[in-house]
């Protein structure tokens, strides 16, 4: 069985709400793309990479450039091996990990449909039957930032992620986190997230003025030295989120005493391949694991929650049901949560079958 043809669509994804974050980023519509990858035999995998803007070091339309480029080394392999195939590719062409995130996919989701199993059984087996989730709060008005979560602690969400650093004030940031934490009362997680935008000097300020209530914090400086001096002038914990992209920035962040909990990424690390790598060194190093993308709709998520799924139980801290932050939905199959917790889809590989009249027509067609 070999890959025949590959197909490429890109999609527009719009947020339900604007997210403001730290430095100016917004997240509001973006490019997704979608690909499949068809065999000899018929079968279909497909994958899915949304890199937004400011970010990550990747350009969301330079994916067909990238695909294109690929195209010789991918056409022909066989969906046995993924790991193999993508150390090939990965001599074929260096970097552009967002780009080869999208080619792992499709080949796991493929592997999976030739095997007629879930894709978390093969990433491991299923230790997690539904996962909690949890849900990010965008960096407006303190009081509106409560309301959010207020509403989202209704629908049985319990761990918040509260969006910091537009304005540029610590006193604002501090008065976000304390009136989301007291909207959840005790119990939920909460934790604040600068996205690397924060000084030391900030987030320090910040972390102090709540360093009686139970906050952790995320990524709030750009390097892991700066996190680390954060922590320790807080003694808040600490989650890494953008510093965290190879084996070799996890163990560093061990070093350094901040790695308390990561987010691993498909984009990122490149896909599911070298997530699963990273997820069996955090677990060896004692860090709690959010399994998510960088954004996207149905199909990355679906990878995310098989992966959650197979993650070992006491290390998954939560995921992300990333395709109900936007419209429009790509695989209407994709699993919706239900008291603040989702389960990965049923049926072999993603478990997902993306709506072609959703996706219109290709960007891409190479056979």
């Amino acid at each position: 069985m070999k890959v025949k043809r590959i197909s490429l669509w890109s999609v527009d994804l719009t947020s339900h709400e604007i997210y403001y974050m730290a430095e100016s980023k917004t997240c509001d519509t973006v490019k997704s793309h979608v690909l499949c990858l068809e065999t000899d035999m018929g079968l279909k995998g497909w994958g899915e990479v949304c890199p937004i803007p400011h970010y990550l070091p990747a350009f969301a339309d330079g994916v067909p450039s990238a695909i294109t480029e690929m195209a010789p080394e991918i056409l022909g392999t066989s969906p046995f091996g993924v790991d193999a195939a993508m150390r090939r590719l990965d001599g074929f062409l260096q970097g552009h990990l967002h780009a080869k995130s999208i080619v792992d996919m499709a080949l796991w989701d493929l592997f999976g449909k030739a095997t007629e199993q879930p894709l978390y059984a093969l990433l491991g087996g299923r230790t997690n039957v539904d996962m909690p989730l949890y849900h990010s709060i965008t960096c407006v008005a303190p009081d509106e930032m409560a309301r959010i979560a207020t509403e989202a602690f209704a629908t049985g969400i319990r761990q918040f992620q509260v969006k910091l650093g537009v304005g540029v004030d610590w006193q604002a940031d501090a008065e976000r986190l304390i009136k989301v934490r007291e909207a959840v009362g005790d119990g939920p997680l909460v934790y604040g997230d600068w996205n690397c935008g924060a000084t030391k000097l900030h987030a320090t300020r910040t972390g102090r003025a709540f360093s009686h209530l139970d906050i952790m914090l995320e990524q709030p400086c750009k390097t892991l030295e700066e996190c680390a001096a954060v922590r320790q002038a807080t003694g808040l914990p600490m989650k890494i989120d953008e510093g965290a992209f190879d084996l070799a920035s996890l163990i560093h962040a061990a070093e350094l005493g901040v790695l308390d909990a990561v987010a691993l990424k498909l984009s990122k690390f490149g896909g599911l391949s070298a997530m699963r790598r990273a997820r069996d060194l955090s677990v060896h190093l004692g860090a709690e694991i959010c399994s998510e993308c960088s954004w996207g709709s149905d199909i990355v998520t679906a990878a995310s929650l098989h992966f959650a799924a197979s993650t070992p139980q006491g290390a998954l801290m939560n995921t992300c049901d990333l395709s109900s932050y936007v419209c429009p939905r790509i695989a209407p199959d994709c699993p919706t949560r239900i008291n603040g917790r989702i389960a990965p889809p049923e049926g072999a590989g993603l478990g997902v079958t993306p709506d072609l009249e959703t996706l219109g027509t290709p960007i891409l067609k190479l056979d």
